[in-house]
């Protein structure tokens, strides 16, 4: 993201020949610091080191009415003993170093006034930071701009809004970009005929310049399951890519055409289901297509994914995660209701590589209770702490090299969370609620095997649930549902006859550890009692229906607190709210733990759950881990 404030004289970047010498020696050296030996190939034998972006400090400035609340982070190749000093226009503002958080506030000071943060390594400090960005009002907007509407040919006008949104560092800058997606008005659900407007797609700096602009193109239907993106740095040159499924008539962020520009395979219920289909790599500065391939698996016979008429054979999800331990991989998939196949791509060197396929209808999978598992979305975690990442797809996971793992069986269902839910017990947890009304309506599982810890009734589609350390009454997580009476602590014993007043988002957004209820445009604090609101966004909008998510919920700036960006009602800038709070908690920033970090990348993808670590966070939690991360 571009800071308002440039440094005065900004140091010239290397030729990018130099740049990518910089970053091999980097990488070697962080390897070597981690214990690793760099064998040909850029992998590494036993990796512990993982592939993070190189990130500025972040800092921003949240005027409140009594003065600034400076936020900035603690990166990940940072030393543990890292302090850090305040500076506004060049003055120190602090008595002595900061040293038990990363905030700071300035009381008294005007909403212009301008920071800086400097860091104290073995006692000598640093030079200034990136210029804080100032959130004024206690938000900051990022210009956009609508595509043009149309109408399609039953005559049906539309209109577009923002969706959907992701981050990543399109430039190279250190800076975060927005990738964001653009749906008309006239979006569809599968199970609803009907042609749509086409999807579109930008990459916009945080002042609202656009860098770029993809339109997917008649034969890409719009709606939420059809389009899911994913911004990560898959080929480790330090500036992220952008990956999206496309066809015939998509148009590149250079204006250049994927395959025949005339092609229209629409039939008359406005489904896509002929024409060859693609998965394309675009370039993050340019949105230019570098390259592309078939999409993996083909949709071949419609009826074979479990209906004929176009409803289950689309069903997209997709992930980013971290095969090998060290560097990323993209995950693209389709199908959940019965056949599954979920592909692994690595891209290196400017091109595809598959790395495996995973099919529920291969001689390997058939018959052992893999198909018909997947949720409305993904999640990976390093589940059975092998240093390598695999896919919790639902009630079943695949392991890093593409093997089933385990499943429980209990079939396809909307909400997924994964994560350390309970830190009195070794290693990670599910926990997911099930559409299928002869299983439980939902429980918690061990993430490694998937055997079940606990669960409820049954009791219907149950639509909605949510697990997090939202209450300090109760260790742990707590975890509750559409279709349950109460609030569950990670035992599954109601510790609380009051549910939350919505099974939403969560969101690290006051000064304590405990996580906060985000949904449609406002943030409340669970009481036993009550919610107390603690922020309602002003002139935005919720995306995604019923589902009231926001474009995106994330630690993408400052400390280790998340950002919430809503759509300006008139769809005109996303609005980014930072935390007005102190906190005497420091953590390194979430976007270098690669857990975290994948969750954002995916968090797009169909029905949007909040991102969780690879570690708990909460009351009482230990004190939070160091990431074993390595900068291109």
């Amino acid at each position: 993201m571009q800071h308002p404030h440039p440094h005065a004289h900004p140091q010239p970047r290397p030729p990018r020949r130099r740049r990518a010498a910089l970053a091999a020696l980097t990488a070697a050296t962080a390897l070597v610091a981690a214990g690793l030996t760099a064998l040909g190939g850029g992998t590494a034998q036993a990796a512990t080191a993982r592939q993070v972006e190189a990130l500025d400090r972040g800092v921003v400035s949240v005027h409140t009415g009594t003065g600034n609340l400076i936020t900035w982070r603690w990166l990940g190749t940072d030393p543990d003993s890292v302090s850090f000093n305040v500076y506004r226009a060049g003055t120190k503002v602090n008595a002595t170093p900061v040293t038990g958080s990363t905030n700071y506030f300035h009381a008294g000071a005007p909403n212009s006034a301008d920071y800086t943060v400097r860091a104290i390594v073995n006692g000598v400090e640093q030079a200034d930071s990136v210029h804080a960005i100032q959130f004024r009002t206690g938000y900051k907007d990022v210009p956009i701009s609508p595509p043009a509407g149309g109408t399609t040919p039953d005559g049906v006008a539309y209109t577009y809004e923002a969706n959907d949104a992701s981050v990543g560092d399109l430039d190279g800058d250190g800076q975060l970009e927005f990738v964001l997606k653009w749906q008309p008005t006239n979006a569809k659900d599968n199970s609803q005929s009907g042609y749509t407007g086409n999807t579109v797609v930008d990459g916009v700096k945080l002042d609202g310049t656009r860098l770029w602009r993809i339109d997917l193109g008649r034969n890409i239907r719009s709606g939420a399951h059809y389009t899911q993106f994913q911004v990560y740095d898959y080929d480790g040159d330090g500036t992220a890519e952008v990956a999206m499924k496309t066809a015939d008539a998509t148009v590149d962020g250079t204006g250049a055409v994927i395959g025949s520009a005339s092609a229209d395979y629409r039939n008359s219920s406005g489904y896509v289901l002929s024409g060859p289909e693609y998965l394309t790599m675009f370039n993050g500065r340019t949105g230019r297509a570098m390259g592309t391939v078939d999409y993996v698996p083909a949709r071949g016979t419609v009826s074979s994914w479990g209906d004929s008429y176009g409803n289950r054979v689309d069903r997209f999800l997709a992930g980013t995660a971290y095969l090998d331990g060290a560097r990323p991989s993209l995950v693209m998939a389709r199908g959940y209701y019965t056949r599954t196949v979920i592909a692994a791509w690595d891209w290196r060197g400017g091109a595809f590589t598959r790395r495996w396929t995973f099919d529920t209808n291969s001689s390997t999978n058939t018959g052992k209770g893999y198909d018909g598992q997947g949720n409305h979305q993904l999640a990976i975690a390093d589940v059975d702490a092998d240093g390598k990442d695999e896919i919790v797809y639902g009630a079943m996971a695949v392991d890093d090299n593409g093997n089933g793992l385990w499943t429980t069986k209990n079939g396809h269902g909307d909400a997924l969370h994964v994560g350390d839910l309970d830190p009195s017990r070794a290693g990670q947890e599910v926990f997911k609620v099930d559409e299928d009304s002869s299983k439980p309506a939902s429980y918690l599982a061990d993430a490694r095997t998937g055997q079940v810890i606990w669960s409820t009734p049954a009791n219907g589609d149950n639509g909605r649930g949510v697990a997090g350390d939202i209450w300090a009454g109760s260790a742990g997580a707590e975890s509750w549902s559409s279709a349950d009476s109460g609030v569950r602590n990670p035992k599954g014993t109601v510790v609380a006859s009051r549910k939350p007043s919505s099974t939403n988002f969560l969101s690290w957004w006051d000064g304590d550890t405990v996580r906060e209820l985000l949904d449609g445009t406002h943030i409340d604090k669970y009481g036993t009692s009550a919610d107390t609101r603690l922020l309602t966004g002003s002139g935005v909008h919720s995306n995604n229906g019923t589902k009231a998510t926001p474009s995106l919920s994330a630690d993408i700036l400052g400390d280790w607190r998340e950002e919430v960006v809503w759509p300006t009602t008139d769809n005109t800038a996303l609005r980014i709210y930072s935390t007005p709070y102190e906190t005497g908690t420091r953590i390194t920033t979430l976007l270098h733990d690669t857990t975290y970090r994948t969750a954002v990348a995916w968090q797009n993808t169909a029905y949007n759950v909040p991102p969780h670590p690879s570690f708990f966070i909460g009351d009482g939690m230990a004190t939070a881990p160091r990431p074993a991360v390595y900068t291109p």
